[in-house]
């Protein structure tokens, strides 16, 4: 992995949309549990295409296909650990191939890969990321993470993307399972089933300042953020994550869209150019670094780019 002292950080400001669903929208079929993961077997080039769709939109960062690969999470389907590390490896090979047929077409760019991984519930396939009440102890957690820390360590991987994490126990054990890599890169990013105003926590219950303070302060950690949570309540976790710490705000939120658990479907509709709005303003509260979660598409990320674009000419007019 590139160190953080030579990890060229502040230059990225749009990250790629959602994998899973964009893989779905390709015909790819993510009905298992491991979602994504099964196209790292079946058909990696999906994969490698909804890389190229995003850089092509503008994206200075990548996400691996890797947010449901673990060694628990294959166990629970016969699959041995070294399958589970194999397919990590997998997933940061497939954005690194991708980046570096882009990068001979567009020399200019900076591209980075954020090595995705999962909290502890997504291995559990019971929705359990979004609530974060685990039956495990806080060893079980540390191990959890290590395991594939411990494998994503010897990646092309730049840095470490700890996603739609749910609780501060979570956030906490992370912490502890990075202790021998302290020269790795990572961010924190959590999710919020709210964010009115007077109500900024996270699905576990404990303040976002709380989670987002705590992995500041963390020596690998270059960003928190917020992933996976509503469009609508991102600039009030802005102000929030702005707050708890110093460190550079990363956001990806859903498309808008809402999930009917009861129906097994997608509901509403999302419009990117409504999104490039939000974005502009995300960009103006200080998120250094905007992309899209689940159902955002190229077309999204086309449209933070431009968001992006209009506000970095803004700040570098010194007329305006």
């Amino acid at each position: 992995m590139t160190s953080r002292e030579h990890l060229d950080w502040q230059n990225a400001h749009v990250l790629d949309g959602g994998m899973a669903s964009e893989l779905e929208f390709l015909g790819a079929d993510i009905s298992g549990p491991l979602w994504s993961a099964h196209v790292l077997e079946d058909d990696p080039h999906k994969i490698v295409a909804v890389h190229r769709a995003y850089l092509e939109g503008g994206a200075d960062v990548l996400l691996t296909a890797s947010y449901q690969v673990s060694r628990k999470g294959y166990a629970e389907f016969g699959l041995r650990a070294e399958q589970a590390d194999r397919a990590l490896l997998r997933a940061v090979e497939l954005a690194a191939d991708a980046r570096r047929v882009f990068d001979r077409e567009h020399p200019e760019r900076r591209v980075l890969i954020g090595a995705s991984l999962g909290p502890y519930g997504a291995a559990l396939h019971n929705g359990a990321e979004y609530h974060g009440n685990y039956e495990c102890s806080f060893e079980e957690l540390v191990k959890f993470h290590r395991e594939r820390i411990e494998i994503v360590a010897e990646s092309e991987a730049d840095l470490l993307a700890f996603e739609t994490l749910p609780s501060l126990e979570e956030a906490r054990a992370i912490g502890e399972a990075l202790k021998p890599w302290p020269d790795i890169a990572a961010w924190f990013t959590f999710t919020c089933p709210d964010g009115r105003a007077g109500n900024l926590q996270v699905a576990h219950g404990e303040t976002l300042r709380a989670c987002a303070s705590l992995a500041a302060g963390f020596e690998q950690t270059v960003a928190v953020g917020i992933n996976c949570t509503q469009p609508m309540w991102i600039a009030n976790l802005i102000g929030e994550l702005r707050l708890a710490s110093a460190k550079s705000v990363v956001v990806y939120p859903n498309s808008g869209e809402g999930w009917d658990a009861q129906a097994r479907c997608w509901t509403g509709s999302s419009d990117p150019a409504a999104f490039c709005e939000l974005a502009r303003g995300w960009f103006e509260q200080g998120a250094q670094l905007v992309g899209g979660c689940c159902r955002t598409r190229p077309e999204h990320i086309r449209q933070v780019a431009a968001a992006w674009s209009t506000v970095s000419a803004e700040l570098s007019d010194p007329e305006g």
